[in-house]
């Protein structure tokens, strides 16, 4: 009897458990990109990394997930945050620091998953001795930190606390204006969007304005709620904002100088009033139901070889835009890269898309998510106006031809290979069961200006640090 009710335990308490499985992804697979070096990251879940050249250094700060793990440099279990490490040396990155996030919860919720950084000699008020991290805080805030030691980090303020919820950032290093991505109920506003703050002196940050599409702005009443704001990317006298990564989502063109002196003809200029709100907007171009802005990357005066000969339209501006694959197994839309043609800004249309074909490599069936994700976003002239990457999570990064943006065409990718660290992706079957599998998700990318690439991971599997080689290198500016 008592063999009978062992049994009976062990089978509730095995279809109750999940299945994992290794997905494809034992081994590298690339094609005109080779590794040179990598990087664990502690196993953290990685967002965005940023390649700064910082003194005789090139420093790499990656912001991670919420989670935690053991940082070895302490010997303490911390809170994810931003990992910081020395790069100079691409074949052999070396662990410089981990500066903690937010404890408050996983994902988006806890870490510190936003950097970007300025040397204090380029910001007008800034100290010329001293380089700056602005990073978010979980969903709580945004904080300056001192990386001036990037062995050493030290706090110096949090520019703004108790919100909602953050996100992608952007700091502009010639004028020290940053826009915050940033959401706080209590303030009225109906989702998220960006506060502008003056960090040229970042020990005084200064508020300018909070900013978003009209609909979501407090006392608005208009349904649906335009989807929150994802992230921004100024270029010249242009901001491009992309709202809503995965679905319903909006390009939105804007004068930065209309943005930051406001509306002259209201008594007040910055009250988030719809007036106020459209006075600055150029254009925006609303993407279909099932599509999103993750990333707008702008690739202006691009000179298009088709068009040489014609009297006409020999050149021509775009705006690169990634939407968000969310769900894993393919259990949602495809997620791909579409290409906005913005000459005429006031009437942005999209040209064309990049995908990577499922069948390639039997994608849906590896585990995780499977589509695009982010692009890179350097204008080092390297990459720009030839080359773009983008993440395509159990599909790694692949490298985009764009000289012909009415064709872009890939010429290379890197899927690194699954490790002891590589955390599992699970969905739920037709009998509400679980089942899981190891994959590769390979989350942000970013360049720096020696042409390295580097690609972080979201399931714990760490940075790897990428060259073009054959056909894909010779497109490349690179010295």
């Amino acid at each position: 009897m008592a063999k009978i009710l062992l049994l009976l335990l062990f089978l509730i308490f095995a279809g109750c458990s999940p299945t994992v499985t290794r997905g494809t992804g034992g081994n590298t697979e690339a094609k005109s990109m080779d590794l040179v070096g990598l990087n664990d990251l502690q196993a953290r879940s990685a967002y965005q990394p940023v390649i700064h050249h910082q003194g005789n250094r090139f420093i790499a700060y990656i912001g991670h997930h919420g989670g935690s793990a053991l940082n070895p440099l302490t010997d303490k279990t911390e809170p994810n945050g931003t990992s910081i490490v020395d790069v100079t040396d691409p074949r052999k990155p070396k662990y410089l620091a981990h500066f903690p996030g937010s404890a408050a919860g996983a994902g988006e919720a806890g870490g510190a998953q936003m950097v970007r950084v300025c040397d204090g000699k380029d910001l007008p008020k800034g100290d010329p001795q001293k380089t700056y991290l602005l990073r978010s805080f979980g969903n709580e805030a945004h904080e300056i930190i001192d990386v001036t030691d990037p062995a050493k980090p030290t706090l110096i303020t949090k520019i703004v606390a108790g919100l909602t919820t953050t996100h992608k950032n952007w700091w502009e290093c010639d004028t020290g204006i940053a826009y915050l991505v940033s959401f706080k109920k209590s303030e009225g506003w109906r989702s998220r969007g960006v506060k502008i703050y003056d960090l040229s002196d970042p020990t005084k940050p200064r508020y300018i304005r909070d900013f978003g599409l009209v609909g979501q702005e407090p006392g608005s009443k208009g349904e649906p709620v335009p989807q929150s704001l994802h992230g921004p990317i100024r270029l010249g006298n242009r901001v491009y904002f992309g709202y809503g990564s995965s679905a319903a989502g909006t390009l939105q063109i804007v004068d930065r100088d209309k943005l930051l002196k406001g509306n002259p003809n209201s008594k007040d200029p910055f009250a988030p009033t719809p007036e106020n709100l459209l006075y600055p907007q150029i254009s925006r171009l609303e993407l279909y139901p099932n599509t999103g802005a993750h990333t707008t990357f702008p690739v202006l005066g691009m000179a298009i070889p088709e068009f040489a000969t014609m009297e006409k339209g020999k050149s021509a501006d775009f705006v690169v835009i990634a939407t968000e694959a969310t769900q894993n197994e393919c259990h949602e839309y495809r997620h791909m890269v579409f290409f906005a043609d913005v000459t005429d800004e006031t009437r942005p249309f999209s040209v064309a898309n990049f995908d990577v074909p499922e069948a390639n490599g039997n994608f849906c069936a590896r585990g995780g998510r499977f589509g695009a994700h982010s692009i890179s976003e350097s204008f080092t002239p390297i990459y720009y106006k030839r080359l773009i990457f983008v993440t395509y999570f159990n599909a790694g990064v692949r490298a985009v031809d764009i000289r012909d943006p009415y064709r872009p065409k890939e010429v290379g990718f890197y899927i690194p290979a699954i490790t002891e660290n590589t955390d599992k992706r699970c969905v739920r079957n037709s009998g509400a069961q679980e089942s899981c599998k190891v994959a590769i998700q390979s989350n942000n990318v970013e360049v720096d200006d020696r042409g390295y690439i580097y690609v972080v991971d979201r399931a714990n599997t760490g940075m790897h640090i990428l060259e073009l080689t054959g056909a894909a290198r010779a497109i490349a500016n690179l010295p």
